[in-house]
C-alpha cells in the first residue's frame, strides 16, 4: 500500500488528490486536505480518476488499420506508417493539404499542452482547428482588443465580491471555466455568509442558480441586449465610475452613445427580462461595494458571443471594476504563461485569410470548425488531405457533426494521438496512444493563469509507463516527419532541444540554460517557475523558485495572491483600455436585426453535468451509473403542447439534422427552450468504449448547422438554435 499526493489534471479546479494505490491498483481516491490550494475539495470526476488508468478500453499501444480492420503494431511500425501515408500526402499535394486539429485535453496534459505546437511548427502545418472555435473564442477576441492580449483574461474576484452576477456559467457543474477556483459552488454560500449576494441569468435554473439568491431567466442570446440595456441605465443615471481607471479608458463616449437605442424598455420583449427589473440591476451592481460580473461558455457559443463577452468587460469597466478588489483581476502565476509574454499591439485584425468553399474569415488564426468537413468533402485545389487529430472527438463536439463523421474517410491519411478508439478515431489510419494522467507527471500551465493564487504544484507519475515513448517525444517525432524527415533517423533529443529554445527565446532566456532536471516537458516547467514573476531567472534572483524548489513542497507551495495591476497587463499600443472597436460596433446592426424578427417558438440549448467531461469520460462505471443524463429537458407547458410526456420518446429536429431522445419534463428551463447535454452520441460502429456504448445517449451537434456562428470571432452558435420537437 502506497498514498501518493498528485494534482488532478480533468478540469480547471485543479483539485489536490490523495491517490491510495495497492501494487499496481488505485484502489481508493480523496481530496488532499493539506492541499494549499484545493484543500480537500473534490468532484465526482476526479474521484475516479483511478478508472480512468485501469480502463481496460484505453490504449496501451499503437494501432494501425488495414481496410476495415485494426490491427496492435509496434512503435517503429506506427512511425513507419505514418511516414509512408504523410510523405505521400504532401509529395502528391503540398504541406498545406495537411491541417491539424486540437481538442480540449491538451490543456490538460503535461506533455501535450507543451508539446502539441511541435507537431504544428516543426512539420509546417499552416492551418489548425481547435475546440476553442466552439468554446471560448468571443472571450479570446474581446481580450486581444479591450487589453492587447488574447490570453490576457480578467478573472472576477469571487472571494471578495459582494454581488456575483453569473451570466451563461454553471460551476455547479464545471467548477469554473477560464476561471480557476476550488469549490466555487460553496463560495456562493460563503458571499451570502458575509452579506453578498449573487445572481444567476440563464435560460435554465441550473445547480448554481438554485444555490444562488436570485435566478433570472433569460431568452437563449439575449445577453447582449440584456448588458446593454444595463450600460443605457449606467449611462442614462449617471452610475459610470471608472474608479482608478480614471483616464485610463478610451472609448468610454462611444459606448455610451451606441448604447443609447437599448433602454431596458426596447430590449424587455427580445431577451425575456422585464424593464423595471434590468433598471434594478444596473442599479444594484453600480450600488455595490465590490461588484463583479461572470461570463462564460453560453455567452460565446451563441449567436451574439462576441457581443455578449464584451459587455461583461465593458460593464466592469464602466463600474471602475477592473483591477479592484472583490471585481475583475488580472492573475499574476507562479508560472509564465503565455500572457506574460505578450508584446505591445494594435487591434486585431480579422480576414487575413478565408476558408476555401465558405469564405470564412480567420480569427486570431483560427476559422470556425465548422468549416472542416466542407473543406474535407469539397474537391478542388486546396482541398484538406490529411488530418492530424491531437486529443479531440470533434465527431461528437464539432457542429454540423454528422457531415464532418461522413466526411473524415475522405481524407488520404489520418494520424490520431488518442487514446482511445472513439467516434472520430475509428477513421484514423494510425492511433498513437498517450499515457494515463497516472503515468505521467503532471504540473498545470495556462490554467494557472485564470486563477487569483499563485500556487506552485508539480505532481510526480505513480505508475510506471514502461518502454513507451512519452507524448512529448510523439508530437517531437510527428512534426519531424511531416518536416521530411524519415521516422527511423529522427533525433529526439536534439529536436527538444530547438522545441526548448523556442520556449527560452519566448521567455527571454539563452536556450542553452540547463536547470538540471533533464529533457521534455520538465524542462519546460523549470523554465516557466524560473521566468515568473518569483522565479529564480537562472541565478540571477538568489532565492526564487525553481522546479526543484516546487518539487520540496508535495501539498503545494501557496505564494499568496495572484493579481498584476493593471499597468503591467495592458498590451495596447495607447497602453490603455480600448473598451470601442468597429468589430463590436459594427456588430450591433446585426443584434437590432435579430430583436426586430419574431422570436422562434422553441430553441434548442446545450448543458453540462458534474459527471461528464464533454466526450471523454462516458466509459467510466462510477461516473455512467444512476439515472439517464442524456435526456431532452422539455418544460411542461412546451411538452402539453405537444403531447409529449414524461420519459417518452421525441424526435428533436433542426435544419441540420434530426436526433430521438428520451423526454425529461421540468419546470427549471424557461417556456420557449429545450436543452440537450453535450458529448454523448456513442452508438457509431467502430468504436471501442463499451461502458459509453451501453448508454450511449444522443449527438447534440448532430442538430447544430455548420453556419450557425458569432459572426466577429467564427465561434459556433451551438445555444439558441430554433428547432421542432414530436412525440415518437
Amino acid at each position: 500500500m502506497a498514498t501518493h499526493l498528485r494534482t488532478c489534471p480533468l478540469c480547471e479546479a485543479m483539485c489536490g488528490l490523495e491517490i491510495e494505490t495497492d501494487g499496481d491498483r488505485v484502489v481508493r481516491v480523496r481530496g488532499d486536505r493539506d492541499d494549499v490550494w484545493s484543500k480537500g475539495f473534490l468532484c465526482p470526476k476526479g474521484a475516479s480518476i483511478g478508472g480512468l488508468h485501469h480502463d481496460p478500453d484505453r490504449l496501451r499501444g499503437p494501432m494501425v488499420r488495414e481496410g476495415t480492420e485494426w490491427r496492435e503494431a509496434t512503435w517503429d511500425e506506427a512511425f513507419r506508417r505514418c511516414e509512408e501515408l504523410l510523405h505521400g500526402v504532401v509529395a502528391e499535394h503540398g504541406i498545406g493539404s495537411v491541417h491539424a486539429y486540437l481538442g480540449n485535453p491538451n490543456a490538460h496534459s503535461y506533455s501535450l499542452g507543451r508539446y502539441s505546437g511541435a507537431v504544428v511548427g516543426l512539420g509546417g502545418i499552416q492551418t489548425i482547428w481547435s475546440a476553442g472555435t466552439v468554446d471560448q473564442w468571443p472571450k479570446n477576441l474581446v481580450c486581444a482588443q479591450l487589453y492587447g492580449g488574447a490570453w490576457t483574461i480578467p478573472i472576477p474576484d469571487v472571494a471578495n465580491t459582494d454581488l456575483f452576477v453569473v451570466m451563461g456559467a454553471n460551476p455547479h457543474a464545471s467548477n469554473g471555466s477560464l476561471l480557476s477556483f476550488p469549490d466555487l459552488i460553496g463560495e456562493v454560500d460563503r458571499i451570502r455568509e458575509r452579506g453578498g449576494r449573487t445572481i444567476v441569468v440563464d435560460p435554465r435554473r441550473t445547480g448554481t442558480a438554485e444555490r444562488a439568491d436570485e435566478w433570472m431567466p433569460i431568452v437563449p442570446g439575449g445577453d447582449a441586449a440584456l448588458l446593454l440595456a444595463v450600460v443605457h441605465v449606467l449611462g442614462e443615471e449617471g452610475l459610470v465610475d471608472l474608479g482608478d481607471l480614471t483616464g485610463r479608458v478610451r472609448g468610454v463616449d462611444e459606448v455610451l452613445a451606441a448604447a443609447l437605442p437599448y433602454s431596458p424598455e426596447a430590449v424587455a420583449d427580445g431577451c425575456g427580462v422585464p424593464a423595471d427589473r434590468i433598471r434594478a440591476l444596473a442599479r444594484e451592481l453600480a450600488a455595490a461595494e465590490r461588484p463583479v460580473v461572470y461570463g462564460r461558455i453560453g455567452l460565446c457559443n451563441q449567436e451574439f458571443g462576441t457581443l455578449a463577452s464584451w459587455l461583461v468587460e465593458v460593464v466592469n469597466v464602466l463600474l471602475g471594476r477592473l483591477g479592484a478588489e472583490g471585481g475583475s483581476l488580472f492573475p499574476r502565476p507562479a508560472l509564465a504563461t503565455i500572457s506574460s509574454t505578450a508584446r505591445r499591439r494594435g487591434p486585431i485584425t480579422t480576414g487575413k485569410w478565408r476558408t476555401r468553399v465558405r469564405g470564412a474569415p480567420e480569427v486570431m488564426g483560427q476559422a470556425p470548425l465548422s468549416c472542416l468537413a466542407e473543406e474535407i468533402d469539397t474537391p478542388g485545389e486546396g482541398q484538406v488531405k490529411a488530418l492530424i487529430t491531437i486529443a479531440g472527438n470533434p465527431v461528437l463536439s464539432a457542429p454540423d457533426a454528422a457531415r464532418l463523421d461522413a466526411a473524415l474517410p475522405m481524407l488520404d491519411a489520418m494520424i490520431a494521438v488518442d487514446n482511445y478508439l472513439n467516434e472520430t478515431t475509428r477513421h484514423a489510419d494510425v492511433i498513437l496512444p498517450g499515457l494515463s494522467p497516472l503515468e505521467q507527471p503532471h504540473c498545470d500551465e495556462a490554467i494557472w493563469g485564470f486563477a487569483l493564487r499563485a500556487v506552485a504544484r508539480w505532481s510526480p507519475a505513480i505508475f510506471d509507463m514502461g518502454e513507451r515513448p512519452d507524448e512529448w517525444e510523439v508530437c517531437l517525432i510527428l512534426g519531424a516527419i511531416l518536416s521530411g524527415m524519415p521516422a527511423d533517423s529522427i533525433d529526439v533529443d536534439a529536436l527538444d532541444d530547438f522545441w526548448f529554445g523556442v520556449r527560452a527565446d519566448r521567455h527571454g532566456v539563452d536556450g542553452s540554460a540547463d536547470g538540471g532536471v533533464g529533457r521534455g516537458p520538465d524542462r519546460i516547467v523549470d523554465l516557466t517557475f524560473r521566468t515568473s514573476t518569483y522565479g529564480d531567472r537562472y541565478g540571477e534572483r538568489p532565492g526564487g523558485l525553481n522546479l526543484r524548489e516546487v518539487q520540496r513542497h508535495p501539498h503545494g507551495l501557496d505564494l499568496g495572491p495572484s493579481q498584476h495591476p493593471v499597468d503591467e497587463v495592458l498590451r495596447t499600443n495607447s497602453g490603455d483600455v480600448e473598451l470601442a472597436h468597429d468589430v463590436f460596433l459594427d456588430d450591433l446592426a446585426r443584434l437590432q436585426a435579430r430583436m426586430a424578427e419574431p422570436r422562434p417558438d422553441l430553441v434548442l440549448i446545450g448543458r453540462r453535468h458534474v459527471r461528464s467531461n464533454n466526450s471523454w469520460m462516458h466509459n467510466l462505471p462510477a461516473l455512467m451509473k444512476g439515472r439517464d443524463r442524456s435526456t431532452l429537458l422539455v418544460h411542461p407547458d412546451d411538452a402539453a403542447a405537444r403531447d409529449i410526456e414524461d420519459g417518452g420518446k421525441v424526435r428533436v429536429t433542426t435544419e441540420a439534422g434530426s436526433v430521438v431522445a428520451i423526454a425529461e419534463l421540468s419546470d427549471e428551463l424557461v417556456r420557449g427552450v429545450v436543452s440537450l447535454p453535450h458529448g454523448f452520441g456513442h452508438d457509431l460502429p467502430g468504436t471501442r468504449g463499451s461502458v459509453a456504448a451501453e448508454r450511449p445517449g444522443v449527438n447534440t451537434n448532430v442538430l447544430i448547422p455548420g453556419t450557425a456562428v458569432d459572426v466577429p470571432s467564427g465561434n459556433a452558435a451551438v445555444n439558441g438554435v430554433p428547432v421542432e420537437i414530436a412525440p415518437v
